[in-house]
C-alpha cells in the first residue's frame, strides 16, 4: 500500500458505522469482503437496527419482537421468509373463486368458486386435486366458504341456493374426507352469509332467519350433529342454540367460534333473566308450556316457531371449555357494523329428545290461539317494542361498533386476536334510515381486537382497498399466522403484513379482485390467494422456492414489495448464501 494513503481498515467502528448507515442493505456482503473489521461493522446490530426500521418504515417506537434479539435476523426473516414468490398458478375453475382453506395439518386446501364446485387439493408441489363435488346438482348456485374440521376427517363446505335475485337461502354440506368425499350431512342455512362453523370436531353450527315485523326480524343459531343418520327419530341432530333479536333488518352474520380467554362474567343483566323466569311462570300456569325437547325433522325446523316457545339455554359441550360465538351484525342499519360477542357455556346435549307434542296437538293449540284472537282475548306480541318480548330472545354479551361496513374477519392460531376488515363510514356521519346506510370509505381499515378483555388494540395501515358501494359490497377473507397477516382486496392484490411492527410488506398481483387468502397452517412461508380472474396462486418465500429448485428473481414470480427500493443486488460470493448477511 502506498503510504500516501489512508488505511481505511483503522477507521474506528463508530466512524465505519456512521459511513455504513448511508448505505443500503445490498451492499453489507461487499463491503465486508474487505477486511475483518469492515466484515464485524458490517454486520453490527446498530446498523441492522437503522436498515430494519428504514426500509420497512417501521415506527420507531415499536419494539424487536418478543423472543427475538438480532435485527439482522428479522430482516433476513422479512426478506427470505415472506411469502412473496408465486410458484404455481392453477386455472382449474371456470368462474369467480370465492374462498380458500387449509387443513390444520397443512397437507390439503379447499376452493369454493361460483362455478359451484367445491374442490380439495394437495398442498405438495405442484398441487393437485384430491377431491372435487359439482354442488350444482344439489340446486346449489355456488359454493361460498369452507372449513375442516379439527382432525381434518370432515370438510364444512357453505352455498347459495338457486333462486330470486334477492333470495337469502342457503346450505352448509359436510363431507367425509376418510369416505372418498362422501356427503353426509346437509343443513339449511339463512341468510347464506352466516356461512357457517364448526363448533368442534363433530358439531357445526349453522343459522336461520324468522321476518317478526317491518324491519325486524330473529335469527336463530343452530347447533346440528355432522353426522345425522339415526337409528330413531328421537336421536337429536340438532338443538337450538341462541335467538337473537334483530332491528332496522339488521341480522346475524358471519358467524365464527373461539376458545374464550376472557374472565367469566354474568350472560345477560338480572332484570332480563328474572323477566324471562315469570314468563315462563305464567307460561306454565296457562298450561300452554311445550315440552322441554321436540323431535325435529328438517321439516319441523322451519316450523316449529309458535311465539310461546321457550329459548333454550346456552350451551357447550361437557367435555369443551368455555367458547365465543363471534358474529356480526348491526343496530342502526342493515350493512354489518357491529361485532357481538356471546359467552358458550357448558353443557351436555342430549342424546335422546324428550317426546313433545304430536302434530296433532300442535294444531289444536293453534286452533285454540286463533279462537281467543277472534274473541279479542289473544294479542300478538308487539315485535317492534323490545321490552316486552326481550324474554324470547338471547341477550348478547357485548358489542364493539366500528362505525362502517364489515367485510371480513379472521382469528389468530391461538384465538387471542381477532382481526377485522371494515370500511369506514364518513366521521359523524347521521344514519337517516335503516335502508340507507352511509357512505362508505375505498379504504379498508384492518383492526385487531384483544379477546382477553374485548377491546379494539390497533388499527393497521390502509393499504388494501374495496370500491363497491354498501349495496353490493361483498365479503373480503383475510387469514392469520402466528407472524403475519393477509387480506385479499378489491384492487387486484392480496396483502401481507407483519403483526408485531404493523407494517404492510408486499401486494400479492392477480387481475382481478382478490377474495380470500389462506396461510398454511404449518408453513406460513406458503400462502394462497384466489381471485374473481378465475385463478388460485399459490405463493411461497424465497426460500421455500429456491428449495422448490424455483428462481425467485425470475421475471414476474415475485411480488411487490412494500419496503423501500433498492438497487438488484450484487451476486453473493461462492460460499455465501442467497442472503449473505
Amino acid at each position: 500500500m502506498d503510504g500516501n494513503e489512508p488505511d481505511w481498515s483503522l477507521l474506528p467502528d463508530s466512524l465505519l458505522l456512521h459511513i455504513f448507515t448511508h448505505l443500503e442493505f445490498n451492499d453489507t456482503p461487499i463491503i465486508g469482503l474487505v477486511c475483518k473489521s469492515w466484515l464485524r461493522v458490517s454486520r453490527d446490530e446498530f446498523l441492522w437496527k437503522h436498515f430494519f426500521y428504514k426500509d420497512f418504515q417501521v415506527d420507531p417506537s415499536v419494539p424487536i419482537m418478543p423472543g427475538r434479539s438480532s435485527w439482522r435476523g428479522e430482516y433476513k426473516r422479512l426478506v427470505e421468509g415472506t411469502a412473496v414468490v408465486e410458484t404455481q398458478e392453477i386455472c382449474e375453475h371456470n368462474h369467480q373463486v370465492l374462498h380458500v382453506s387449509f387443513s390444520h395439518k397443512g397437507d390439503m386446501f379447499a376452493t369454493s368458486s361460483k362455478d359451484g364446485h367445491i374442490i380439495v387439493w394437495t398442498s405438495s408441489h405442484p398441487a393437485q386435486i384430491k377431491y372435487y363435488k359439482d354442488m350444482k346438482i344439489h340446486s346449489w348456485k355456488y359454493t361460498q366458504f369452507s372449513q375442516f374440521n379439527s382432525s381434518d376427517t370432515l370438510l364444512l363446505v357453505s352455498g347459495v341456493h338457486f333462486g330470486t335475485y334477492n333470495s337469502t337461502s342457503g346450505e352448509i354440506a359436510v363431507f367425509d374426507l376418510e369416505r372418498d368425499f362422501e356427503l353426509q350431512c346437509r343443513v339449511l342455512n339463512k341468510p347464506y352469509d352466516i356461512f357457517g362453523t364448526w363448533y368442534n370436531d363433530q358439531y357445526l353450527l349453522s343459522g336461520d332467519l324468522h321476518w317478526l315485523a317491518h324491519l325486524v326480524s330473529r335469527s336463530v343459531i343452530w347447533l346440528n350433529k355432522a353426522n345425522q343418520e339415526t337409528r330413531s327419530e328421537h336421536d337429536a341432530i340438532l338443538v337450538c342454540l341462541y335467538k337473537f333479536y334483530n332491528r332496522n333488518a339488521s341480522s346475524v352474520r358471519t358467524i365464527l367460534v373461539s376458545n374464550c380467554l376472557a374472565p367469566d362474567t354474568p350472560s345477560a343483566p338480572t332484570e332480563v333473566r328474572e323477566r324471562a323466569k315469570e314468563r315462563r311462570v305464567e307460561k306454565e300456569a296457562e298450561g300452554r308450556t311445550e315440552g322441554a325437547g321436540v323431535p325435529r325433522s328438517t321439516e319441523e325446523v322451519t316450523q316449529d316457531w309458535e311465539e310461546d316457545h321457550e329459548p333454550a339455554p346456552p350451551m357447550s359441550l361437557a367435555e369443551d371449555c368455555d367458547k365465543f360465538l363471534i358474529f356480526t351484525t348491526g343496530s342502526k342499519t342493515y350493512s354489518p357494523h357491529q361485532i357481538g360477542f356471546k359467552r358458550i357455556k357448558k353443557f351436555t346435549i342430549p342424546t335422546v329428545l324428550e317426546v313433545g307434542p304430536c302434530l296433532r296437538e300442535r294444531i289444536q293449540q293453534r286452533e285454540h290461539q286463533r279462537e281467543l284472537r277472534e274473541l279479542g282475548l289473544y294479542q300478538d306480541p308487539n315485535w317492534l317494542d323490545f321490552d316486552s318480548v326481550a324474554e324470547r330472545f338471547d341477550h348478547i354479551d357485548h358489542l364493539i361498533d366500528l362505525n362502517g361496513h364489515i367485510i371480513g374477519m379472521g382469528l389468530s392460531p391461538d384465538h387471542r386476536y381477532l382481526y377485522v376488515n371494515s370500511r369506514p363510514w364518513q366521521a359523524n356521519c347521521v344514519v337517516e334510515s335503516p335502508l340507507s346506510p352511509p357512505r362508505i370509505a375505498e379504504g379498508i381499515d384492518l383492526h385487531v381486537i384483544d379477546l382477553t378483555n374485548l377491546t379494539e388494540v390497533g388499527t393497521m395501515l390502509r393499504s388494501h382497498k374495496a370500491y363497491t358501494p354498501n349495496d353490493e359490497c361483498f365479503f373480503i377473507f383475510l387469514d392469520v399466522s402466528h407472524q403475519y397477516v393477509a387480506s385479499g382486496a378489491e384492487d387486484k392484490h392480496g396483502y401481507i403484513w407483519e403483526r408485531h411492527y404493523g407494517v404492510c410488506l408486499s401486494r400479492l398481483p392477480h387481475k382481478d379482485v382478490v377474495n380470500a387468502v389462506a396461510f398454511n397452517p404449518r408453513d406460513p412461508e406458503m400462502l394462497i390467494t384466489v381471485s374473481d380472474d378465475h385463478t388460485i396462486k399459490i405463493w411461497r418465500s424465497r426460500r421455500r422456492a429456491r428449495a422448490l429448485g424455483i428462481d425467485p428473481n425470475e421475471a414476474g414470480r415475485t411480488a411487490k414489495e412494500l419496503r423501500v427500493k433498492h438497487p438488484k443486488p450484487p451476486p453473493p460470493p461462492p460460499e455465501e448464501t442467497s442472503f449473505s448477511l
